[in-house]
This record gives C-alpha cells, structure tokens and sequence, in this order.
C-alpha cells in the first residue's frame, strides 16, 4: 500500500523541494482490533557505500566508504514492532502522510504536536507507547 498526503497517492517526485520528512498515521486492523501509529520518517536516510577498488584511498587510514543518500520512506511501516511484524503477515495498512516538514527540528515539534493533538498516551488504539521518551501511558489501576 502507497503513502496517501491530501488524499492521493503519494510519489517520489510529488516530494516538495527542500522538504526532509513527514509525520504520518498507519491504521489498521489487528487480531480484529483497530490500531493506529503516530510517527514521523525522513523521505531520506544516509547509508554506507563501499568505494570501489580504483577509488579506495591510498592512505588505509582513511574511510573506504561514502555516505550516500537513498530513498527510504516508500517500505517503512513504522518502527513499532507489533506493526511491523503485521507487515510482514500480509496486514492491511493504510499509511497517511499528516504534515511534510522541512526541518529536523520541524519533524520533531509536529510529531509531537500530532501525537498530543491525537492523544496517543490516553486511547488504546494507538500503539504509541511514549512521546518524545519523556511521557509514557499510563497504566490501567485495577
């Protein structure tokens, strides 16, 4: 399943220029439970790439890689396990760009923003477990 941002199916070159990343809502249904996720992802990430034998420097103390920067939003679904190992079933999901950033510093504050706005911490629904590490669900007293 596609990224869908404003109602349509999200491409790479619909990518705004300057943009870094997206906050995003993945629903689906789980054991016949309805579930969602509030999380934000880079359209981008940086991974290692060997250099070649001709382009290896001569100095070994030098690093034999680059960085270069790969596509990596189109197969993400979510960091959180349980929707991952959904995934990986063969799950339905529907993946939802909620707001395109164009800061780290922006990604964050709106994942937070959304995450609080949706309240993830008070409903069950959402498998959020914590926003920003600093506030967690609370516990059900019995």
């Amino acid at each position: 399943m596609s990224w869908i941002y404003n109602g349509k199916q999200f491409q790479d070159e619909d990518i705004p220029s300057g943009a870094v990343g997206f906050v995003y809502l993945i629903e689906a249904i789980i054991d016949g439970k309805a579930v969602a996720y509030i999380g934000k992802k880079n359209f981008q990430a940086l991974v290692k790439k060997k250099l070649s034998k001709k382009r290896l420097p001569a100095d070994k103390r030098k690093k034999a890689y680059e960085h270069v920067a790969k596509t990596a939003y189109n197969n993400y679904y979510s960091s959180n396990e349980v929707l991952k190992k959904a995934q990986k079933e063969g799950v339905k999901m529907k993946r939802t760009m909620l707001k395109i950033c164009y800061s780290k510093t922006e990604l964050t504050y709106q994942e937070v923003k959304h995450q609080f706005k949706y309240e993830v911490l008070e409903h069950d629904m959402y498998l959020n477990g914590n926003i920003l590490g600093s506030f967690y669900k609370q516990k059900k007293h019995e």
